[in-house]
């Protein structure tokens, strides 16, 4: 009878011990859980900046205002007959 519940006792002990600490365990699991969550909210990210891309793609092919806009700001240009102040600080 002590030796059954021995065998019995090892056993149990072997599959905690692989629910704890082996493959697949509890720890991975959560492990998991954790590199789902982040690899999700870097994906939002990611989605959030590509729907932003999107609409700028959008602007540049519809219009010439995002256009010069975007020339105004990247290249420095001005329209003809406009006067161009730069006001410059000293440190």
């Amino acid at each position: 009878m002590r030796v059954a519940i021995a065998a019995l006792a090892a056993v149990l002990l072997v599959l905690q011990y692989q629910l704890w600490f082996g493959h697949g365990s509890a720890r991975d699991v959560w492990r998991l859980k954790q590199a789902v969550a982040a690899q999700r909210s870097e994906n939002a990210a990611l989605q959030q900046r590509n729907r932003a891309l999107e609409a700028e793609v959008r602007d540049l092919k519809s219009g010439l205002a995002a256009v010069e806009e975007r020339a105004r700001r990247e290249l420095g240009m001005i329209r003809a007959g406009e006067i161009f102040y730069q006001v410059v600080e000293q440190e």
